[in-house]
């Protein structure tokens, strides 16, 4: 698809991210939506130097908000990914965010 930097768009700290991270070696990142989960997979394991077992993606429909009165516009729709590491491996870089 395209090189690793642009499929992965940005990691999500959330508190049910940060639970997943501690009970089951669980990370969670914001995709793009074109990318399958082959190509998230190569590109974690080549970003961050891991092994991944597992990516199991979602795609988040965007949320209609309203301003005051006015009919408002719509978020735009996003795509999550769980990535899934093997035991005795992190993301380092996840602690310092």
């Amino acid at each position: 698809m395209e090189n690793s930097l642009s499929i992965i768009l940005r990691p999500l700290i959330t508190e049910r991210a940060t639970n997943l991270k501690a009970l089951a070696n669980q990370y969670v990142f914001r995709v793009l939506m074109q990318a399958s989960k082959r190509d998230i997979k190569q590109a974690v394991e080549k970003l961050f130097k891991v092994k991944v077992l597992r990516v199991n993606t979602m795609r988040v429909p965007g949320k209609f908000r309203r301003m005051g009165k006015s009919a408002g516009a719509c978020r735009a729709d996003w795509k999550k990914a769980i990535v899934t590491l093997q035991a005795g491996q992190e993301i380092k870089v996840m602690e310092e965010a």
